[in-house]
């Protein structure tokens, strides 16, 4: 199984490291303190009902959301503040902001594609646009993008003519084109027909096996146990266990765990 990979680990290094994050939204709080540290080619899988506080905390760390709270780096580099001398955290501007997302690939559950632009084009935008890549460099990755999530044939279609799976694999590839250190996924496959969640699952297998760094926020139970190297549990906002998936998937140990699971095997069984 690719969770056992010993090459998805070959680094031993912290990639993302949060420490006590916590985030309100008009005086509700919705992390309560969040730890977690995901090292460079680790596959982390968070787990958890609607509105545990997942996704808010996948938007912190690529600063669509502002902490209120606590402490988030991303290969090093403290995201969203700068910290001088006295320990006091001063925000970084929108430049800098902007420069430190560059390095974070986001995969929403909606595709959120240009529908005006092909398949090639939606890839290519980003690279000419934010970095200054040339037209024809920007497009030729973007073909190779395209064959990486199995679209090649695809380049010169509109998003209107995809399905729901194919433009999540062009969202996918659209992420990838910016040569992130780190992709987060934020449900990919809440939003497909069921017949179409499975091209989506093999595109990040094949980004697991590769060793690219990834938080997925995901109710998919049998990617979790295949592809996770850490599986954490969240629930109103705090993690309640975390470990292997042998661990929290296999045998969890607290009973808000055990319930969640339960639920969620009947419903995929039914």
């Amino acid at each position: 199984m690719a969770a056992s990979t010993p090459s998805r680990t070959r680094e031993d290094q912290l990639l993302v490291r949060a420490l006590n994050v916590t985030k309100a939204f008009h005086g509700v709080e919705v992390l309560k303190g969040i730890d977690l540290d995901v090292h460079r080619g680790e596959v982390v899988c968070l787990l958890g009902p609607s509105g545990s506080g997942k996704t808010t905390f996948l938007r912190c760390i690529n600063q669509l959301e502002t902490i209120d709270g606590g402490r988030i780096w991303v290969d090093g580099d403290l995201v969203g503040f700068r910290e001088d001398s006295g320990g006091q955290l001063h925000h970084l501007t929108d430049k800098q902001v902007s420069a430190q997302r560059r390095e974070i690939g986001m995969v929403f559950q909606r595709f959120n594609l240009f529908p005006h632009k092909t398949a090639l084009q939606n890839i290519a935008e980003a690279p000419m646009q934010v970095k200054g890549t040339p037209k024809k460099k920007a497009r030729a990755r973007a073909a190779q993008l395209l064959e990486q999530v199995g679209l090649d044939d695809k380049w010169a279609a509109y998003p209107g003519a995809l399905s729901g799976g194919q433009q999540q694999r062009v969202a996918i590839a659209r992420a990838l084109a910016m040569d992130p250190k780190l992709m987060l996924f934020d449900e990919p496959t809440s939003a497909l027909d069921p017949e179409l969640v499975g091209e989506v699952l093999k595109v990040m297998r094949d980004l697991a096996d590769a060793g690219m760094t990834m938080i997925v926020v995901t109710h998919e139970m049998e990617f979790a146990r295949e592809v996770a190297d850490h599986v954490v549990f969240m629930d109103e906002g705090v993690v309640i266990e975390q470990g292997t998936p042998a661990q929290v998937i296999g045998n969890p140990q607290h009973e808000r765990t055990q319930t969640f699971l339960s639920r969620m095997h009947s419903e995929q069984n039914n």
